[in-house]
Formats: structure tokens, sequence, C-alpha cells
């Protein structure tokens, strides 16, 4: 008679913008456990964008508990927590770790104005370089200074300063550490020296101590009895910090070698290709964040991807509620079924698709949307291809600034978008590349755990996720659709240039601001 071996997981924890999974996975990649929960982001003033951590936390407790039980009945042990976290959180908390506010986001930018006077001096703009962090309001060192200016009462108490990251680590552990990943995308951290820079923390008025102490990506700690109990786990099991989401989708997906690139789209959106060392760019167009000791993520992350689609179909399309749970019927899946009747370039429609500002590459939180060429002709179809076309334009901005780094050999494509056969059929038109899917795409979750299995010796470097993801469809672009993307993304870099600055007012009237607050938020 053959026993049957357990077969070791790890669960790797992806704490997102709205929502957090737990997924276990085998070293090879198989995912055979997962539960999620959500949560809210709350929106109280105009350009803030806030979450209570500890309701995070609580959902990450949910979901490892979840998954968890559903183990139970399978022949697998559990190896370890490993975590996954959305970038540019800040948390205040004082001397005892108390709450000293919400967290703010990387969403937030009620710090643009302050962003706008510092790009003035030559001197903060130089940070850059030792950073790889552009001037930005969606960066800690931005919203730090803020509350200096904003809430001196506040800052005169805010003793610790954190991210959800280590907030979720010290409640399950008990140490207050960071990973060097968050760490590198907080415009804090000197990328070069690998170390908190001195001299931006004495620019905004802070202090080391102020900071965690920074680890690698692959550092663990036990997990603590208490949490254990409630989580149905063995006191003492590692807990390995991790790293960002944004540079484990690279890891999750198998984009792990020069030329190879990962693109996402989700709530946001990103591009980015792995390099061994810090790569800035001299334009300043993108960031980049540490993965391993060993290994960095340069790239560019934009505001408004899957959030704009969801707009479409709350403001626009009026395709949720009630009526829609009663026809079982995906909105999503009817806005692409609607958008694929469209020619490509939606008949000269056109998305400018800053809804909230924006990132890479342009780092201009007075930025906001619109919509260009309307006609009597264009119907809410037209309207909906628009909007996916209108997100590729902005990424293939960031693609052409990764050019200038290395050639690209092959696109890998993960998050929500992925369910749309159209709009990865958009994406490899729009960039005239070839786009790959992957059986894994669900890129974090996984690149958290692959973290775990480099901890424990089970896998030597994250290379090896290469051989353990594979091709699932590839997208090439159609030539027939060649000439009227050129054409449009011609006209698209054009008007975001005449747009720019004759948008500003929109952020700076509080007149205007509140009717567009009211606009959007407003029921």
């Amino acid at each position: 008679m053959t026993l049957k071996v357990k077969v070791p997981v790890w669960i790797g924890v992806d704490v997102g913008t709205t929502g957090v999974r737990a997924t276990a996975y085998t070293a090879t990649g198989k995912a055979v456990a997962s539960t999620e929960a959500f949560y809210s982001l709350e929106t109280p003033q105009y350009d803030w964008a806030e979450q209570n951590p500890q309701q995070i936390y609580d959902a990450v407790e949910e979901v490892v508990k979840g998954t968890v039980a559903e183990l139970q009945y399978k022949l697998v042990t559990i190896s370890g927590l490993a975590l996954s976290s959305v970038m540019h959180s800040f948390i205040p908390q004082d001397d005892k770790f108390q709450l000293l506010g919400n967290m703010m986001t990387w969403a937030d930018s009620r710090s643009a104005a302050i962003v706008r006077r510092l790009e003035q001096d030559p001197k903060v703009k130089e940070f850059y370089f030792n950073t790889g962090c552009p001037l930005h309001a969606c960066y800690p060192l931005a919203k730090i200074l803020w509350v200096k200016e904003n809430q001196p009462s506040v800052f005169e108490r805010m003793t610790h300063i954190g991210s959800i990251k280590d907030f979720i680590f010290r409640n399950l552990t008990g140490e207050w550490v960071t990973d060097k990943s968050v760490a590198s995308s907080s415009g804090l951290y000197n990328a070069h020296k690998e170390c908190w820079d001195e001299e931006i923390l004495n620019f905004i008025g802070i202090t080391e101590k102020c900071l965690p102490e920074v680890v690698s990506t692959t550092h663990s700690n036990a997990l603590l009895p208490d949490v254990a109990n409630r989580l149905g786990l063995p006191a003492g099991l590692p807990v390995v910090i991790g790293a960002t989401d944004g540079v484990l989708v690279n890891v999750g997906i198998g984009a792990v070698s020069a030329g190879q690139l990962s693109c996402t789209i989700g709530t946001s959106g990103a591009i980015r290709m792995l390099t061994e060392k810090p790569r800035m760019d001299k334009q300043n167009r993108t960031w980049c964040y540490n993965l391993t000791d060993n290994m960095w993520v340069a790239g560019g992350a934009i505001n408004n991807g899957g959030m704009i689609l969801r707009w479409m179909r709350d403001r626009i399309l009026h395709l949720h509620g009630p009526q829609m749970e009663q026809l079982d019927v995906d909105p999503y899946d009817l806005m692409t079924m609607k958008a694929r009747h469209v020619p490509a370039g939606s008949g000269g429609l056109l998305l400018m698709p800053f809804f909230t500002g924006e990132r890479a590459p342009y780092w201009n939180s007075d930025l906001r949307g619109a919509f260009i060429g309307l006609s009597l002709n264009h119907s809410r179809s037209y309207m909906i291809r628009a909007t996916m076309e209108g997100i590729c334009y902005n990424l293939l901005c960031v693609l052409q600034a990764l050019r200038d780094f290395e050639d690209v050999k092959d696109i890998r494509v993960s998050g929500s978008f992925t369910k749309s056969e159209l709009w990865m059929q958009i994406m490899a038109d729009v960039f005239n590349e070839s786009i790959t899917l992957p059986t894994n795409s669900e890129g974090a979750s996984f690149g958290a755990a692959v973290l775990g299995f480099i901890s424990d010796g089970t896998l030597k470097d994250i290379k090896d996720t290469a051989e353990l993801v594979t091709a699932q469809e590839v997208y090439t672009p159609k030539a027939a659709n060649r000439e009227v993307y050129d054409e449009l993304f011609s006209i698209y870099e054009s008007l975001y240039v005449n747009m720019k600055d004759d948008l500003a007012p929109f952020t700076s009237n509080r007149t205007i601001r509140l009717i567009v607050y009211n606009i959007v938020f407003g029921e």
C-alpha cells in the first residue's frame, strides 16, 4: 500500500486597493484553494482616498482563515504565509502604535498643490535620481508634508510612520519592519545606498527613528500564538514579509528575464521590466522599485485603469443593481459584446483617461479626463471601446519610456482585463506587440508565494518561475488596425501637450473642485 505524501503549500496574501485574496500555491504554481474579501475606499473630500487599516487587517484574517479551512481536507501541508500589498500607503501612528488617522492610499492626491510647489525646486527634483520615485502626490513623501502643513498636531505626535504592509506584518508577528520593496516605493529610500535617505528625511522634518527597519523581501518571523489560534494555524508558522503587488506580478506570471515585461490592468494599470540594478529615466517618466536583494523592477503605473470602465458601467450605462442580478449577466461581458461591433479607432472618438490625475509617464495630478471627437454618430458602444483604447494609449506612453532601457521581447498580461479577449487584442494592436496571456494571470499572490518558497529553500531564485508559467493564449497585432491606431495615438499625444496647462483650474479652483466632486461621488 502506497501512502500519499502531503504537498507543501505557501499561502500568498495579496492586499489590493479594494480587496484581499489568500491563495494557497504549490511550488509548481498550482493554486489549490483561494478566498477573497472586500473593503471600501473612502472619499470624504475631493482628492482624498482613505481606508481604515484595521478593516483591511480584519479582512486579511478572514481570507486566510477561509483558505486554511478549504485546505483542511486536502493532501497539503501549509509551510507559511507570504504577503503582497499595494504601494504608496501612509499610516500615521503615535508612540504606542495607535492610529492618528486613516491610511492615505496611493489614490489620495490631496498633496498635489505641495507637489506643484516642490517641482519648482531643482534640488528637490533631483531626489528622483536617489529614490527612483518621481515627484507625485501618490508617494508618502508628499503625504507626510501635507500632514506637516495641514495637521501640525498630528505631525508632532507622529512617532511611527508606516504602510499597510508593516501594519499587517506587525499584527501577525509582533515585529515592526518593512520590506525593501515598500521602502523603495515611498520616495524616502535611497535606491543606491539601500537605506532611508538622510537628506530627504531632513528636508521633510522627520528622523529615521520614525520609520521601520528595512529588511529583505524574503525576511520572515513567526506567527503570534493568538493570531495562529484565530486562523486555525500552528503558532510559530513563518510569515514572509514579501514585496509590493506591482513588482510581484512579474514573478507571478513568469516575466523574469531580460526583455520580458508584465502589463497589468486592474483598478489601475502598470507596465514593468526587471533589471539587476536601479534604473532611472533621464526624463523622470518611470519609477524603479526593489524586488529582491539582487533584482529591481523599472516601470510605470497609471492611476486610471479598470476604474474608468467601472465608471462607464455605473454612471453612463447603469448596468448594475438588482436588474442585472436578475438577468444573471456579467455587465462587463455585455459591454465587451457591444464594443466588439465598433471598428478599431472608435470612429475617431478618443478618451483622455485622466479621471484621477495621472502618474506615469506624466506625473501630473492636475489632469482630468475627457472624451474628444464626440459626434451624433457615436453611441455608448463607441464610448466603451474608446475607453478600452484610451487606457491602452496611456500604457503605450509608459512602454515607450521602457523601450529606452531595453528591447522588448515578450509582454505578459495579468489583471481583471484579461477576462476580455477584445481588450487584450486592442492592447496588441495599439502596442504593435504580441501579448501573452499566461496560465497564471493572478500574478501578485503567486509572486508572494514564490518568495515563501525561496525563503525555505524550495526554490533558488525568482527566475525559477519562468519554467512554471506557460502561455495560455498569444494575441498578435492585426496589420489592418495599425494605421488607424498610429494616427490616433499621435493625436492623443498632441492633445495631452495642448490640454495639460488648461486643466489646472479644475483642480486649483475650489468651486469647480466641489462641483466635480459632487458629480462624481454624489447620489
